[in-house]
């Protein structure tokens, strides 16, 4: 018989072992050193937090209710270790690519960011798709309903994991640390125009 503790991740609330509990404690510790110094750490925690949960939901399902030390450990070999990261003996292990999904992207729209999303997730350039659309609208107005819907339908990439899985790259820590890195950056020359 084995203890369990509950603990919120990424908003959701999860029954770990208690091993698996302390092996996960002590993963995340060593991501909030590593990542001490840099900008934005608190959006970075925040994002790896987002992604550890999804990626603990994917292995519950009505029969298991508990994450298990090799779940941990699974989650922590797609992530990647701190050590890794920080110039350490890597791994070994070349992460997943993470499938593509369609969101909006707040980055680059112009309107509703529908086809900015699209385009990320086709991998062309923006514009083509704005101007597929615009013939769209200009060729029956099918374009302008078809805008609508998916402005409704398609979820907004809000937060960096989001982002990453928009254009179809790994969801690992170093993607995630390099991503709010840029963002920060970019805010940062905006400031200084």
């Amino acid at each position: 018989m084995k203890m369990t503790v509950n603990i919120n991740l990424g908003g959701y609330a999860f029954n770990l072992d208690d091993d698996a509990y302390e092996r996960l404690r002590r993963y995340m510790k060593r991501l909030e050193q590593e990542f001490s110094g840099e900008p934005g750490v608190r959006e970075i925690m925040s994002d790896i937090e987002g992604r550890i949960s999804e990626l603990f939901r994917m292995r519950l399902s009505s029969y298991k209710q508990v994450i298990t030390m090799k779940d941990v450990e699974e989650v922590m070999s797609i992530l990647g270790s701190p050590e890794d990261i920080s110039g350490g003996e890597p791994s070994g292990e070349v992460p997943p690519r993470s499938q593509r999904r369609m969101y909006r992207d707040p980055d680059r729209r112009i309107f509703g960011g529908v086809c900015a999303g699209i385009s990320a997730y086709l991998d062309w350039d923006p514009l083509i798709m704005r101007i597929i659309f615009t013939v769209l609208i200009f060729a029956g107005g099918f374009g302008l309903g078809l805008y609508l819907i998916l402005w409704i339908v398609l979820p907004e990439a809000r937060t960096t994991a989001q982002k990453l899985e928009m254009r179809g790259d790994p969801v690992t820590i170093e993607n995630i640390k390099d991503s709010v890195r840029e963002e920060f950056n970019t805010v940062k020359e905006k400031m200084n125009l």
